[in-house]
């Protein structure tokens, strides 16, 4: 697989679900420090690079609050490294505008009800993105240097001085990732 430097910055309790493959998707609005103001899909194909500042147990569903648990006892905030685990492919962006589209989205991800509606109502004018992910885990994983331009509220990083990249493997088989994407595309098409 051709990998590019791009990362998406997103919460280190989310990749692991996605990691282990009980979600597809993720949920985005873009960052306060984005520079067009509003989430914008930079790159088909990107890292996953772990986030830790605004992930809290209360955020997410009560079944799910292990994966918060289980990546806040590795986070040390000075660390001058991180460690990225996995690869995505974004094969679909979806726009949910609505409450009752998301309110269908509902059994599909680890975000609470109260998160994933606050996350649709700020910046109103702006639709919730909803990134369907095919994920694939890196054999060996990267330890990169935590730079300074990493850091902000923003949705994407451009990582320098990757180290050479190993394999990638899928976390689901290409029958069992149509098959929840076909259901999730179902839902929003109800």
């Amino acid at each position: 697989m051709n990998t590019n430097s791009i990362a998406l910055k997103e919460w280190a309790s989310a990749i692991d679900a996605l990691i282990e493959g009980k979600q597809i998707m993720v949920l985005r609005k873009g960052g306060i420090e984005e520079e067009t103001r509003r989430f914008e899909l930079k790159s088909h194909s990107f890292y996953l690079y772990p986030t830790f500042e605004h992930q809290r147990t209360e955020l997410v569903k009560e079944k799910d609050r292990h994966y918060v648990e289980q990546s806040l006892v590795s986070y040390h905030p000075n660390a001058p490294t991180i460690r990225l685990n996995a690869y995505a492919e974004a094969v679909a962006d979806l726009e949910v505008r609505t409450l009752e589209q998301l309110e269908l989205l509902y059994p599909y991800h680890m975000w609470s009800e109260g998160l994933a509606s606050e996350r649709l109502r700020w910046k109103a004018t702006e639709p919730l993105h909803i990134l369907l992910l095919r994920v694939y885990i890196l054999e060996e994983p990267l330890e990169i240097k935590v730079l300074p331009e990493y850091s902000g509220c923003r949705s994407w990083i451009e990582l320098t001085s990757l180290p050479d990249v190993g394999k990638f493997r899928p976390v689901l088989s290409d029958e069992e990732f149509q098959r929840q994407s076909n259901i999730i595309m179902t839902a929003l098409r109800e």
